[in-house]
């Protein structure tokens, strides 16, 4: 037998924001892979399968990627449905790549579900759009990570040509990701505002600036942040006030 793998997005966290078609799959699943960071109401949706943590977390263990596209494999070949459950969307930063090529070598069928990214659900909570009629005509979604076989990306220089500029993983860096726009022109005053836990009940938002990132992040606890840059965020009493309803 020879079953399909179903690379799946879940969302950047809420289990209500899966898509219709992520929630089928789960409760049809036979094995589930998933992130470390999948929340547990949206694992409950699968009542039938195995569940295996396979996540990756920054500082953290975690499987390596090969190990992983082995057992997605192995897996396709004794269930029919095989779901790799991942954060946010398939298709970004999530690895997705791999594992498609290496289940295509091997002649596993493979569909992708697309999900929600954590951009666009700070932006919704923010009540802030990305591209602001007169302000951002452009968006950057980048990272400052790279594995330890993978070169240097460009993503500075991506960053800074967008109006808009969203940062996934890279509070932990925050100093150099702040150096490294400043360095490029971007003024250390230009806004930020920084979304941890995105989603969730224990969501924080911390309006700040470029040049004062690196202090800013301190503050953060220990969920996922996202660094959103740009004028777009220039009034930042609107965060603020998202803040405070959400404490209210």
């Amino acid at each position: 037998m020879t079953g399909t793998v179903h690379l799946v997005g879940a969302g950047p966290g809420a289990p209500d924001l899966l898509t219709l078609r992520a929630a089928r799959l789960l409760g049809e699943a036979d094995i589930i892979f998933h992130d470390a960071l999948v929340h547990p109401d949206t694992l409950a949706l699968a009542t039938r399968a195995e569940k295996i943590a396979v996540g990756k977390r920054c500082g953290r263990h975690s499987t390596a990627q090969r190990f992983i596209n082995k057992r997605l494999i192995d897996a396709a070949r004794s269930h029919r449905v095989v779901v790799r459950l991942k954060g946010g969307d398939p298709m970004l930063f999530g690895r997705a790549q791999e594992e498609i090529d290496a289940l295509v070598a091997a002649g596993i069928p493979v569909s992708v579900v697309p999900g929600v990214t954590s951009a666009l659900a700070a932006s919704a909570d923010l009540r802030q759009s990305l591209t602001q009629r007169g302000v951002s005509r452009s968006v950057a979604f980048v990272t400052p990570r790279v594995s330890a076989d993978t070169p240097d990306s460009a993503w500075a220089d991506a960053a800074v040509a967008a109006d808009t500029a969203v940062i996934y993983m890279g509070a932990k860096e925050a100093a150099a990701v702040s150096a490294a726009l400043i360095a490029r022109g971007k003024p250390p005053g230009l806004p930020v505002a920084i979304v941890e836990n995105v989603s969730l009940p224990e969501q924080r938002i911390l309006p700040t600036t470029l040049a004062a990132l690196p202090q800013a992040v301190a503050a953060l606890g220990d969920g996922p942040a996202l660094l959103l840059i740009g004028e777009v965020y220039a009034d930042i009493a609107v965060v603020r006030r998202v803040q405070q309803r959400r404490v209210a």
